[in-house]
């Protein structure tokens, strides 16, 4: 992992940037040390051309006592996660057309990432790694766990080490940087941080809904003022599975706007009740307990 740090540029007096300082694994050895910083002036140089207005310009990138840095731009303003704090301190929702709003910015961002060449996912999308300026611009921060996916199947190379955080993790990059995954993990990663946005409950874990599947409550019965096409959509986005969320940022888009259906299933759904639950798993007792009922009925009037 590393720090990040608030600098002003020396020659461009004024100028803040904020400075990211990777620490590297020393029990890697000394050649597995020098490939990842070999790996890292590759990668950050991908990095640098980037350039998109929901995204934070990397400026710079260099090596200094076997530690390397990304120089970027400095991002004035709040996260989500204080937003979201601050409402809950209020006992309010955020406003949903205000949510939504934030999240076609952050689509923007992740659908420019997605059509490099070879398309980058960011791995961390969460609401402390989204800012909000002062000019009302949504910026998805922090390059900390971003990885290049190779062009001839769906492995991904680490850009900088890094697991994600599990409230918003997909089950498949629970693996670290041995698994498989693609920019459906960052579609499941945006689900869930839209689900804490508009819910202001945090999503469980895939870990949690792994071991309990009934653990993800659909957003709608949390905030009865969230569509039921938004409600369905970040269901969507959270499936399990990778094949049975939206293939892209787009598709994605189209359902959460309530411009397209989801294919196939024009509905999610909602979860039943604990007391439905119970009914529905203990049917066939139940059927036994009530023809035996009747019977003792019929054999009471004869």
């Amino acid at each position: 992992m590393g720090s990040i740090y608030r600098a002003e540029d020396l020659r461009l007096p004024g100028r803040l940037c904020a400075i990211k300082e990777v620490q590297p694994d020393r029990s890697a050895g000394p050649a597995a040390a020098a490939q990842m910083q070999n790996q890292f002036l590759q990668e950050a140089s991908i990095l640098a051309q980037l350039d998109h207005p929901n995204l934070p310009k990397v400026s710079d990138f260099f090596q200094e006592n076997d530690r390397d840095y990304l120089v970027m731009d400095f991002v004035p303003g709040r996260d989500l996660k204080e937003m979201l704090a601050e409402s809950q301190q209020n006992d309010l929702y955020l406003e949903v057309s205000v949510v939504i709003d934030w999240a076609q910015q952050i689509m923007d961002a992740l659908a420019y990432l997605h059509r490099q060449n070879p398309p980058v996912l960011h791995r961390d999308i969460k609401p402390a790694n989204i800012k909000l300026t002062p000019d009302n611009r949504i910026k998805l921060v922090d390059f900390g766990l971003v990885k290049l996916m190779a062009g001839d199947d769906s492995r991904t190379i680490t850009v900088i080490q890094g697991r994600g955080t599990a409230l918003y993790t997909p089950l498949e990059q629970y693996g670290g940087d041995s698994d498989h995954t693609d920019v459906r993990s960052d579609i499941y990663a945006l689900g869930a941080t839209l689900y804490h946005m508009l819910t202001g409950a945090p999503p469980p874990s895939a870990k949690e809904r792994f071991l309990q599947a009934a653990a993800l409550r659909p957003p709608r019965t949390l905030n009865p003022h969230i569509p039921l096409h938004v409600s369905d959509a970040v269901l969507w986005a959270m499936a399990m599975h990778p094949d049975d969320r939206p293939e892209n940022v787009m598709q994605f888009r189209q359902v959460l706007l309530g411009q397209a259906r989801r294919p196939e299933q024009g509905r999610i759904r909602p979860a039943p009740s604990p007391f439905v639950a119970a009914l529905i798993e203990n049917r066939n007792a139940l059927l036994l307990a009530g023809g035996l009922f009747l019977l003792a009925a019929l054999l009471t009037l004869l």
